[in-house]
C-alpha cells in the first residue's frame, strides 16, 4: 500500500509540472536570426557587416542591455531574407539541436502536454523543428514574419505580445497556466518570468552559452537537460548527469583517455 501511494503521489506531482522552454541557444545551439542572416547573405561581402551587427544586437538583447522591441526592429531592418531561405535554415538548425535535448526525445513525447516552447524567435522556423519532438502546435508561442509580394521579409506582426518588452511575462499572464511552473532558458527574458512571480523555478541553461548577468539570477544552473530532469526525477537518457560526475586523473594519463572522460 505504501509503495502504491508513493508512486501515485509522484505521478500526480509530475503531472502538475509545466516546463517552459526557450528556443534560441537553448533548444538549439544557435540564434535563429543569426543563421537566417548567414544563409540569406552568404557570399555578399557588403552585407557581411550586417551579419556581425545582427549577432551583436542579439547578444545585447539576450543580456538585457537593450529593450527587446528595439533589438527586434533593428535586426529585421538589417535582415535581407526571403521565404525561399527557410528550408535551408530549418535544415541547418535541425543539425544544431542541443545534444541533451536529442538524448531526451522520450521526455518530450511523454510530457507533450506539459511542455511549452515560448520564444521571441519566429514560428515559421521553430514549429518544423520542435514538432518532430512531439511538442504540440498549440503549445508553441513565438513571433511571425510579414512578407512582401515577392516573399521577402518586410517586418513582423507587431500585435504579437512577444514583440514587446517583457513579452514573455505578458504572455504568461495571458495564458494563466496553473501548476508547478519551471522555466528553462539562457537569457534575461527567461529570468524575467520567474522575477514576475509567474514561475516557481528558473533554470539557466548553459549547455550552449553562459551569460554572466543571468547566472547569478538563476535558481539552478543547468549544464544540460539531463540535469533538469534529474532534479525532477523524470525519465531521462542518463541515469546520472555527467556534470555531477568528477574524475580524479593522476599521473601518466594518456591524452586520449582524458579527452574521452571530458566528453
Amino acid at each position: 500500500m505504501f509503495i502504491f501511494t508513493a508512486l501515485f503521489v509522484r505521478a500526480v506531482m509530475i503531472q502538475n509540472k509545466i516546463f517552459i522552454i526557450d528556443f534560441d541557444s537553448t533548444f538549439i545551439k544557435a540564434e535563429t536570426l543569426d543563421i537566417l542572416a548567414q544563409t540569406s547573405m552568404a557570399g555578399d561581402t557588403v552585407l557581411e557587416e550586417n551579419i556581425s551587427r545582427i549577432r551583436d544586437i542579439t547578444t545585447e538583447a539576450s543580456n538585457g542591455k537593450i529593450p527587446f522591441s528595439e533589438s527586434l526592429e533593428k535586426r529585421i531592418r538589417l535582415l535581407k531574407a526571403n521565404k525561399s531561405h527557410f528550408p535551408l535554415v530549418i535544415a541547418r538548425l535541425k543539425e544544431s539541436i542541443s545534444p541533451s535535448f536529442i538524448r531526451n526525445r522520450q521526455f518530450f513525447r511523454d510530457y507533450a502536454g506539459q511542455v511549452y516552447i515560448i520564444s521571441t524567435g519566429f514560428k515559421e522556423i521553430i514549429v518544423p523543428i520542435v514538432s518532430e519532438f512531439g511538442i504540440k502546435l498549440e503549445n508553441v508561442f513565438a513571433n511571425t514574419f510579414l512578407f512582401d509580394e515577392k516573399g521577402n521579409i518586410s517586418g513582423f506582426d507587431a500585435s504579437n505580445i512577444l514583440t514587446k518588452d517583457n513579452g514573455k511575462v505578458g504572455l504568461l499572464r495571458e495564458l494563466n497556466l496553473q501548476g508547478d511552473i519551471h522555466v528553462i532558458g539562457d537569457g534575461y527574458a527567461d529570468y524575467q518570468i520567474k522575477a514576475a512571480g509567474l514561475a516557481n523555478r528558473f533554470y539557466v541553461f548553459t549547455e550552449n552559452i553562459e551569460r554572466e548577468n543571468v547566472l547569478d539570477k538563476a535558481d539552478h544552473i543547468a549544464p544540460s537537460l539531463d540535469e533538469v530532469l534529474f532534479e525532477h526525477n523524470i525519465l531521462k537518457s542518463l541515469s546520472y548527469p555527467k556534470n555531477r560526475i568528477h574524475v580524479l586523473l593522476l599521473e601518466n594519463i594518456h591524452p586520449r583517455a582524458e579527452e574521452i572522460l571530458k566528453c
